[in-house]
């Protein structure tokens, strides 16, 4: 596939008619997106040499505001994939890195409000991110990526809004399809420099599929106090509980024929399931430290409590008794914090800013693995199978300066360093201790050429760095008869180059860029069964891929959206892998694309408001490639296409506001496959997405 074909023609017809505009002579900017993750403050994104994209609370809240996969179609280079199965977390990649993982986000770092929701060993959860409280979302691609640690895919950041001058109380009702039922309310005022908001969200739903019932519980609040006239402190506090989440687990193509609906093998069987808890704080200080220097400091702790029963077995587990279990325990103590100083002074006579930082992040992990069954039955906890105690703990240090010689001209160049540690001790063999060491430097930089005041090119190169996370090391054998991490695993380094150009004016917003990534060591499941999956480090991988970003207002009424991303990830030479039950050894050809990576992807949407604005309609499509669910490309879920509509009445009375909203997905009925779990046992690939759902939506806003 010749991705890069067209990124010639197109960016030179991009070009005509604006490179001969004098930078002095053009009209101002009226058109601009402020972004704070490409360079740790805050710029415009056409000063940025990276792939970065903000989407406002708004467009977040155009959804339910019960999964990220709802409002980041829209952001070329992403994709947010909603499993209809809550005990396993959405599929979440960028730039096909993470695409793989069933439990969380790995591959990619999450912030919330600066706080890390990706723990030191690079495993990353988002469940408690407060879509219907956000300012705006960001989301970084590209090289620039290294420059916050142990990831290769990019950055995902939310950011908590302020409360509004006067205050505000905000109630949220939603019914719809399959009993889904979500309740919000959020208040928050503002007076004598202290900022406070507070949402609580409780979410139920008995899900598409027989045994995908779930329950979600979360609250979010943000306290903002302005301590002197150039130092503030702001605290950040979450939590969510799901008390049982019902697992309905893959299907098989035969079983996927017959009815979508079913739940997979042993689910009913061993009542498969998932529960979770979490509580996390954070704080962070910024000053200003004179004219020209200002300081940050960040700290944060939590704990995350997850249980999860497995359709392993009875007679696989009692096979061995070394076998770890069909249930995972997991207790998640975790903390860490953030030194950050950047100063403001000139070189050669133009301006260079300098910023360099320390971070430090511990995870102390208990993990015990018990039997699915006891005396009473199946589906139960029974004996103490597994029992180890984790610590994984990272030291960060790193720089970044930006340099503007010239009027047109932005350069950029940083590097991390980064180090992990792993150490684990098993409590059931004492004495059995393993460790692991892993450290890297990657170096990023970037040179951004403004065309205009209204357009910019840039090309950005830099290395990343990605360490297996425990889950990764979690097995040496499929059915635990070896004992501790699979310390054979090396962590993943990429090289990474981009290029792009970004044209912002009036109401037109477009970005276009174009990436290859050579990565090494990449991670793939060498065996699969009684579930545990044992990785390996196959050679290399590439990624070639386009982007394309446009936005555009026509007049007061109509907002339209295009975004495209087309990526051929392949692997260079050929493998080994477990292809059956006990093993036997099979040949995964060079050339084999990466299973769960669409090959293309596209998202158009367009929204017509009435002149009052106060109704508001849209339509969105989305269309996704087929989606390849084994290393050896013998499976796949097929490409296809899929139509969401939404309709928003808004009523002003003093100081209230009155808005319903319904929502049709999926409105002309298709039956696709939205998800596979990768090299999935006994060829359970195939999670299935609801037919037409219907969401209805109130809100009541006194402000």
């Amino acid at each position: 596939m010749k991705i890069f074909s067209l990124t010639p023609r197109l960016l030179s017809l991009l070009l005509v008619g604006i490179w001969s505009a004098p930078l002095i002579q053009a009209d101002p900017i009226t058109f601009s997106e402020v972004t704070v993750l490409g360079t740790r403050r805050e710029v415009d994104s056409l000063d940025v040499g990276a792939s970065v994209d903000r989407v406002d609370g708004a467009v977040l809240r155009n959804g339910p505001g019960i999964n990220l996969s709802e409002s980041l179609g829209s952001v070329a280079g992403l994709s947010a994939r909603n499993r209809q199965n809550y005990a396993q977390d959405l599929q979440l990649s960028i730039r096909g890195f993470g695409a793989r993982s069933s439990f969380g986000a790995r591959g990619i770092r999450l912030y919330a409000d600066g706080v890390p929701a990706t723990m030191p060993d690079g495993q990353g959860q988002y469940s408690h991110f407060d879509l219907s409280g956000a300012d705006h979302l960001e989301v970084l691609r590209g090289p620039f990526s290294a420059l916050y640690g142990n990831a290769a895919g990019g950055v995902i950041a939310i950011y908590t809004a302020d409360a509004p001058p006067g205050g505000l109380i905000d109630a949220t009702a939603e019914f719809g399809s399959f009993q889904t039922q979500r309740y919000a309310l959020r208040v928050g005022s503002e007076a004598d420099g202290v900022n406070y908001v507070l949402n609580a969200t409780h979410f139920s739903t008995d899900g598409y599929r027989d045994h995908s019932r779930a329950e979600r519980t979360t609250a979010n609040s943000k306290v903002r106090v302005q301590l002197a006239a150039h130092t503030r402190l702001t605290l950040v506090a979450n939590a969510i509980a799901t008390p049982e989440i019902q697992d309905p687990l893959g299907l098989t193509a035969s079983q996927l024929a017959a009815a979508p609906t079913q739940a997979g093998t042993g689910a009913l069987l061993y009542n498969t399931r998932k529960s979770l808890s979490q509580e996390q704080i954070g704080a962070t200080l910024e000053s200003d430290l004179g004219d020209s220097d200002r300081l940050s400091a960040m700290t944060y702790a939590g704990h995350r409590q997850t249980r999860q029963f497995q359709a392993i077995l009875k007679s696989v587990e009692l096979a061995s008794s070394t076998h770890p279990g069909g249930v995972i325990d997991l207790g998640r103590d975790y903390r860490g914090g953030e030194i950050r100083v950047a100063d403001q002074s000139r070189l050669g006579g133009a301006p260079i800013m300098t910023t360099g930082g320390v971070s430090f992040d511990v995870l102390e992990e208990a993990r015990r693995g018990y039997l699915n069954f006891d005396a009473s039955g199946l589906g139960n906890i029974g004996t103490l199978r597994r029992d180890e105690g984790n610590r994984v703990q990272s030291l960060d240090e790193y720089v970044q300066i930006e340099w503007q010689p010239a009027t047109r001209w932005n350069l950029t160049a940083g590097v991390r360093h980064t180090d992990v540690s792993i150490v684990s001790h098993d409590h059931v063999a004492p004495g059995n201790i393993t460790s692991l060491q892993y450290g890297a430097t990657t170096p990023i930089a970037a040179v951004n050429y403004r065309l205009t005041p209204y357009a910019a090119l840039y090309a950005s190169l830099g290395g990343g760095f990605e360490t297996p996370t425990l889950n990764d090391l979690a097995y040496r054998s499929t059915n635990g008869s070896i004992r501790g991490l699979n310390t054979a695993l090396r962590p993943a380094r990429s090289q990474n180059f981009e290029t792009g150009f970004k044209f912002m004016r009036g109401a037109t917003r477009m970005t276009v860029a174009a990436f290859y990534i050579r990565t090494n060591d990449e991670l793939a499941v060498k065996a699969n069964s009684g579930g545990r999956s044992v990785l390996e480090n196959i050679g290399p991988t590439d990624r070639r891929g386009f982007e394309l970003s446009l936005q555009q207002s026509l007049g007061r009424q109509w907002t339209t959206t295009v975004a495209y991303t087309a990526l051929d990830a392949k692997t260079i030479l050929p493998y080994t892998a477990c292809a059956a039950t006990p093993c036997s050894l099979v040949t995964v050809p060079a050339g084999s694309r990466l299973p769960a990576v669409p090959r293309n992807a596209l998202y158009a949407s367009a929204q017509w408001q009435d002149a009052s604005g106060r109704f508001k309609a849209g339509a969105e499509t989305v269309g996704r490639s087929a989606l390849l669910a084994d290393d050896r490309n013998l499976s796949s879920a097929r490409g296809y296409w899929s139509t969401n509509l939404r309709a928003a009445l808004t009523q002003q009375v003093a100081q209230t506001q009155v808005s319903e909203t319904i929502r049709i997905d999926n409105v002309f009925d298709r039956r696709y496959v939205g998800t596979v779990i990768v090299n999935e046992s006994n060829g359970r690939y195939f999670e299935p997405s609801p037919g037409r759902t219907v969401m209805a939506m109130f809100d009541v806003a006194f402000r």
